[in-house]
């Protein structure tokens, strides 16, 4: 833990008034829950329609937490993150079983417990229930406010019911809001992302997340990109989104603190913003990584072979062992996204590389581009390197 440690704080130095408005967070667990009321057309993730399995997977993973309560060697845990697929399609009763064996089989310091949920979900009683289970923190896939693109994407909810679930869940005591959107829907102009935007900083949320439209093979919209029945915006069309993103949520007091997200000072995502700094985590349920600080590995990307494992107690998970390079090259890419930035000192006495020695000439033309920001030995990126982000950091690969 001393190292990790040791980078944090130097990935904050010289930025002294955001350090003071993050914890260095030790430990966190993801929960992956893999089912969905309906497929969205651009999402590849790990899900299954059918419900029906809904206890069986639950009893699974509070198997697998049982199993792997070793992986992080007893660090407390601070952070606990119910992504999917919708995790707020199970009833409270099975979230709240899931983080009775956390808190039972791990060492917990909670700070920040985070459900993702669809606007549709948030009934009162759900409310309630999750409120009550310390959940503290939600993150709403609202992805738009316009109907006819929420109908386009498959959604179940409409713009109607994102700002209504928003206004339930303040009544019954939330305070911690994210709202997701999507940007680059393909338009004439870029009427509606603006109107979306305008619409998710009015409800005055502490967070958004936002990332641009993909095309996935595996997906609806991949198949009909394929077929010629869809056509993807161009790069041009949604770098300008990006930029009236950046531009939008800046003068409304959010702070890009990683190129997809977005929070007031005090409202960062403790979870994920620890996943950005390297810090370890345990993930469980089907698809999901983990991460011990020196190899990561992952879990079946199936329902069904996940189950099989852990009815027979068996472990699903497979390491995926981790080289020098490849913990240097991540740091690189993670880092670069981030207000952070990456320390040259911390590579040098972690690596043993001087990559400013290494990489001089292309570090020379980016900082000609316009695309670094510079302070010391640190290194983070500009407005508009931010939009080459993971091209400056696979220049910079070892």
């Amino acid at each position: 833990m001393k190292n990790t440690k040791t980078r944090a704080f130097n990935w904050l130095s010289g930025i002294d008034y955001i350090c003071k408005l993050i914890e260095i967070i030790l430990a966190g667990i993801y929960i992956h829950i893999p089912f969905c009321r309906q497929a969205c057309h651009y999402c590849d993730f790990h899900f299954s329609t059918n419900l029906e399995r809904k206890e069986e997977m639950v009893q699974a993973i509070i198997s697998e937490l049982d199993l792997r309560s070793d992986y992080l060697n007893k660090a407390p845990i601070k952070t606990i993150y119910f992504g999917g697929g919708t995790p707020s399609l199970l009833p409270p009763s099975l979230i709240g079983k899931i983080l009775e064996k956390i808190f039972v089989a791990y060492s917990c310091e909670i700070k920040e417990i985070t459900l993702e949920a669809n606007p549709d979900d948030l009934s009162e009683d759900n409310l309630q229930a999750w409120k009550s289970q310390g959940i503290d923190r939600l993150s709403l896939g609202i992805q738009s406010f316009d109907e006819s693109v929420l109908k386009f994407y498959n959604r179940a909810h409409t713009s109607s019911e994102s700002i209504q679930a928003i206004e339930k869940a303040r009544k019954i005591g939330f305070e911690k809001f994210s709202l997701d959107l999507i940007y680059g829907y393909p338009h004439p102009d870029h009427s509606i992302w603006k109107a979306d935007l305008s619409q998710a900083i009015a409800q005055n949320p502490g967070h958004i997340s936002s990332y641009a439209l993909t095309v996935e093979p595996k997906t609806a919209l991949g198949n009909w990109t394929q077929k010629g029945k869809f056509t993807p915006a161009d790069e041009e069309f949604t770098a300008t989104q990006f930029e009236i993103l950046q531009e939008e949520t800046s003068k409304a007091g959010y702070i890009q603190y990683e190129i997809s997200n977005f929070g007031k000072p005090d409202q960062f995502a403790l979870h994920n913003t620890n996943y950005w700094k390297g810090t370890p985590y345990l993930g469980v349920g089907p698809s999901a990584h983990s991460f011990d600080g020196s190899n990561r590995g992952f879990n079946p990307s199936s329902n069904s072979r996940y189950l099989k494992s852990l009815e027979k107690s068996l472990n699903p998970f497979v390491v995926e062992n981790l080289t020098g390079p490849d913990l240097l090259n991540e740091y690189l890419l993670t880092g670069l996204r981030t207000i952070w930035g990456i320390d040259f000192q911390y590579i040098s006495d972690q690596f043993q590389i001087d990559l400013l020695i290494l990489k001089k000439d292309i570090l020379v033309k980016m900082n000609q581009e316009g695309w670094l920001l510079w302070q010391d030995k640190n290194l983070s990126l500009t407005k508009t390197g931010k939009l080459l982000a993971d091209s400056i950091a696979a220049a910079l690969f070892v």
